[in-house]
């Protein structure tokens, strides 16, 4: 994700200070009937939420910082125009009487993809609004996903019964669980936004300062959590034994146990999403906003447009994009002309060169901020290529032998009643989505292209298809795409601009959105499948 600064934004000596962090004075109710599908009560609260703040305005009762948060986030992402116009006309009364109000530091939802590019290739609201009235706020990462609104229907269907509905879990340790799943990439904005998650279910404040200070069921998770992030091919049955089986303490069910991989295979695969295109903080989280006036050297910084030369960070002129395009589409028309019948053997081999092949990722970060490291352990333990040279690599997973639509569906369906069902429902969407066009051009049959990028991140994890021929993925799969595939799917944290804009450097935004779609789900399903194996193993 961009990282516009970590460090708490400072406050100003204005005419009004502002009350603690909990006191949010008397909007906090108008501020949650806001999200009434009822036009009649939204109006109303709207009314009550204006009259509060000039209430405030007009006396010496002061108004609290959350409170000039809310109404910054609601001017910069409520779907609702007559709520987010409301909210803009509130800061500015605001500001024109002295009061220090909160700005934006990021100019839209993503550092990769320009604002204004991104309204131009949502197709609708509708799906926006029905997340607000839902959830009652509209983050980046639905902002984004809204380029594929059938997609982002499934994901929030999945992610609400994960986090909301009757479970296993309690809502607040499904939350902690998603903050220590999402500190393994140093995602600060999943840790941020599931820490609020947390303390709004009625989490104690303390257990975010360190993993120490959460119960030990849940510290427990830790190896699972590790392993499910990095290197899930080395799960194993001593893994599920020694959480579910009698003498374990505290013990897990094996229902609270699916429960909490499905949530940490979640939230690892939403960190490859989100730093993949970008994701800038929210406007109301830490780094997200400031309440210091803007100078030249703070003023939010768009990218380029993707359709102008920018040598820097990493795209080329047009004339070389237009020819990428044109070339992949012969490639992907040969393949699928392609009459040629491969041994067995060959097909191997083919798989071995892939999941083998030296992929440079070699970015170093600065340091991520103390509200995530300090709900880190063993932060060393990192991806490492699946089968590393000189060593002898861990067996591979035939998807014959064990896959999600013959054996993983069933036993997550059977554990968590209907999850399965909503995993496979995204699964579906996202293989399948296609708009039958590809850079310029329409009418064109992606599959091919699709069905490469998802089983060449399979292949990072050591699972194979005996019926696929891996020099597909060579042939579609340009070195650029690779190192972006590999660096998202692997060590999303490594992610950069330079990253995203050097492949495909003649597609719509979408497209690539489309692509992070495809590694997001392609790796939660390699990581439950090695998961689900061990606990199939374990039940037998």
């Amino acid at each position: 994700m961009a990282s516009n600064g970590y460090n708490t934004p400072g406050l100003g000596s204005g005419r009004h200070q502002y009350e603690s962090e909990s006191d949010v004075g008397p909007t906090v109710k108008s501020l949650a009937r806001l999200c009434s599908k009822d036009e009649d009560e939204r109006a109303a609260s709207l009314e009550e939420l204006s009259q509060g703040v000039l209430a405030c305005l007009g006396s010496d009762q002061l108004i609290s910082k959350q409170t000039l948060l809310n109404l910054l986030r609601l001017s910069r992402s409520c779907p609702l125009q007559e709520v987010r116009g409301r909210a803009t006309e509130l800061l500015r009364t605001a500001q024109e009487q002295g009061v220090e109000v909160p700005r934006a530091l990021a100019s839209g939802p993503s550092a990769f993809i320009p604002a204004k590019e991104m309204l131009k290739e949502v197709p609708d609201q509708d799906i926006l609004i029905e997340s607000f009235l839902s959830v009652g706020r509209v983050d980046h990462i639905s902002m984004v996903m809204a380029m594929h609104p059938a997609y982002l229907s499934c994901f929030l269907r999945t992610q609400h019964a994960l986090l909301e509905m009757d479970g296993p879990l309690p809502r607040h340790w499904r939350h902690y669980i998603a903050v220590m799943a999402a500190a393994r990439h140093h995602c600060s904005y999943l840790v941020q936004q599931h820490s609020a998650g947390f303390l709004d279910a009625g989490g104690e404040e303390s257990w975010l300062s360190g993993l120490k200070h959460a119960p030990t069921k849940l510290h427990s998770l830790q190896t699972l959590n590790k392993l499910l992030a990095h290197r899930p091919w080395l799960i194993t049955l001593q893994h599920i034994q020694e959480l579910v089986c009698p003498g374990a303490e505290p013990r897990w069910s094996l229902a609270e146990l699916i429960h909490a991989v499905i949530l940490m295979a979640h939230a690892h695969s939403l960190c490859s999403f989100g730093w993949g295109c970008g994701l800038n903080p929210e406007p109301d989280h830490i780094g997200g906003y400031t309440f210091q006036l803007p100078s030249p050297s703070h003023l939010p910084r768009s990218p380029h447009s993707p359709h102008s030369p920018a040598h820097e960070d990493g795209r080329q002129e047009l004339g070389d994009g237009a020819m990428e395009v044109e070339v992949l589409m012969q490639r992907m028309v040969e393949l699928q002309q392609q009459e040629e019948e491969c041994t067995q053997e060959e097909m191997v081999t083919r798989f071995e060169r892939e999941r083998s092949e030296s992929i440079p990722t070699t970015v170093v970060r600065e340091a991520p901020p103390d509200l995530v490291l300090r709900l880190v352990e063993d932060p060393e333990f990192r991806y490492e290529d699946f089968a590393p040279k000189g060593e002898q690599s861990p067996p591979t997973m035939r998807a014959q032998d064990y896959s999600w639509e013959d054996h993983g569906f069933s036993l997550v369906n059977r554990l968590l009643p209907d999850m399965g069902q909503l995993l496979d429902e995204k699964f579906q969407v996202v293989s399948n989505m296609t708009y039958h066009r590809m850079a310029m051009h329409e009418g064109v049959d992606t599959h091919t292209l699709r069905k490469a990028l998802w089983n060449y991140i399979h292949c990072l994890y050591g699972i194979r298809y005996d019926d696929y021929d891996y020099g597909s993925v060579n042939v579609l799969l340009e070195r650029s795409l690779k190192v972006f595939v590999k660096t998202m799917a692997c060590y999303p944290e490594q992610t950069t601009a330079r990253v995203y804009h050097a492949f495909w450097r003649h597609f719509r935004h979408s497209e690539k959105v489309h692509a992070n779609l495809i590694v997001m789900e392609a790796r939660l399903q390699a990581a439950l499948l090695y998961t689900l194996r061990a606990i199939t193993h374990f039940m037998r």
